[in-house]
């Protein structure tokens, strides 16, 4: 008998036993870890092993004892992400049982923001939110991405290797991410090294402190002098949110931000250097940088596993139950290769769970595709013979539950001489 390598223990064969009914959910048995590097480097086989062995919902362990349920079928998660009254996505009751040094408490614990309130709070936070970024001048943001990528191509161009990760996709998601807020240089610097402790197990409350300081410092010089700004918007909305929440939103913006759209530029690029569906021009039949975004965002969006709720009693769903104040996270990745709604050529196809859906949407949709498409055709404009520098099965997945990126994304290309600076 083959054992599974996702679970916590010995499963029967995945094809062999019949999808369970009743409650697998609420059951002792074995639950599918999220947190291994197996899961990390197959993501996929498990998605698929989960449908056949327990439907659309699966039980799931985040981290060491920590269980959850993962939705992997499309129209139930459609169902759930619609219905926040039986989901709500307040984590309060729950968090109280889960330890501070449990890995993912920092990701997914409650705030004063919109993610993770629901009813009159969430409308309250999501108006402001929503306002503060639909102000984003998109034509204005497109020059901003050339700007801060040039010098970061420019600083590997003439080397012919490089690392995409730390080299260029990181420092140019998070400069752009600066600029939308109105971050000066210095402020930045210090959001930048108190995010980075924040990451560290060992400095986090350490990174808390320095990034919230920042963070406070900004807040306080755009309540006095408002600039065309995401904290300019959010310090002056009707719904007038005190130093907390208008903290709480800026971390949340930066969370938001900085992860998904690095993962994204990385998993988009990794697939253009790899296809040769991606090669040459789109005249010469060759797809778009926007076809392979959206590819990306149906086989490997960047946060794998999300948009968490919180039902607040036992609740009946496909046949199961579901048991209360336990996290029912979206795989949106096992939800978008769900063998339902999946089949043909999908090019152009945008109907992706990878934005999520209902009241806790991205809002920032827009700005997403523009940041990450423009960051990908400044690099493959200048660097258009870019190739993989190692077998792609050599790449190493970062685990986690919740993302699915690569540690890094090393390339080799002919040595190009400097870009000219606009």
């Amino acid at each position: 008998m083959t054992t599974s390598p996702f679970t916590t223990s010995d499963p029967a064969v995945a094809g062999v036993c019949p999808v369970q009914h009743g409650s697998p959910i609420d059951t002792d048995g074995p639950r599918v870890r999220l947190h291994t590097p197996e899961f990390a480097a197959d993501p996929h086989r498990a998605y698929a092993d989960m449908r056949r062995r327990y439907g659309s919902l699966a039980p799931i362990e985040l981290a060491p004892d920590v269980p959850a349920t993962l939705v992997v079928g499309y129209q139930t998660a459609l169902r759930i992400l619609n219905d926040p009254e039986h989901f709500p996505a307040d984590p309060r009751t729950w968090q109280q049982s889960i330890p501070d040094d449990s890995p993912i408490k920092p990701m997914m614990e409650w705030y004063p923001n919109a993610l993770r309130n629901s009813g009159a709070a969430h409308a309250r936070y999501r108006q402001a939110y929503t306002y503060a970024i639909d102000g984003i001048d998109l034509h204005a943001l497109h020059a901003t991405v050339e700007r801060i990528a040039i010098p970061l191509i420019n600083g590997f161009c003439q080397t012919g290797s490089a690392d995409l990760v730390t080299q260029y996709a990181f420092p140019l998601v998070f400069e752009v991410l600066n600029q939308m807020v109105g971050c000066s240089a210095e402020l930045g610097q210090r959001v930048a090294t108190g995010m980075a402790a924040l990451f560290d197990t060992v400095n986090a409350a350490q990174g808390m402190q320095m990034l919230s300081e920042a963070l406070l410092e900004l807040i306080g010089l755009r309540r006095a002098e408002p600039g065309d700004d995401v904290t300019s918007r959010l310090a002056h909305h009707p719904a007038e949110l005190d130093d907390t929440e208008m903290l709480c939103q800026l971390i949340s913006f930066y969370g938001a931000g900085i992860e998904p759209q690095q993962n994204l530029i990385i998993n988009t690029l990794l697939l253009m250097v790899t296809d040769d569906r991606f090669g040459g021009d789109v005249l010469g039949g060759s797809l778009s940088t926007r076809d392979a975004l959206d590819e990306v965002l149906f086989n490997d969006p960047p946060m794998a596993n999300f948009c968490t709720s919180y039902p607040r009693q036992p609740i009946l769903i496909d046949n199961n139950w579901l048991p209360a104040h336990q996290p029912v996270l979206i795989s949106l990745a096992g939800c978008n290769n769900d063998p339902e709604i999946r089949g043909g050529d999908r090019t152009g196809n945008r109907s992706h769970l990878a934005w999520a859906a209902g009241p806790h949407a991205c809002p920032a949709k827009s700005v997403a595709y523009l940041i990450v498409q423009d960051a990908i055709d400044q690099l493959l404009d200048a660097l258009p013979e870019m190739e993989l520098a190692v077998p792609v099965d050599e790449l190493d997945w970062r685990p986690g539950p919740f993302h699915r990126a690569v540690a890094a994304l090393p390339v080799v290309f002919p040595k190009s001489p400097p870009l000219n600076m606009m």
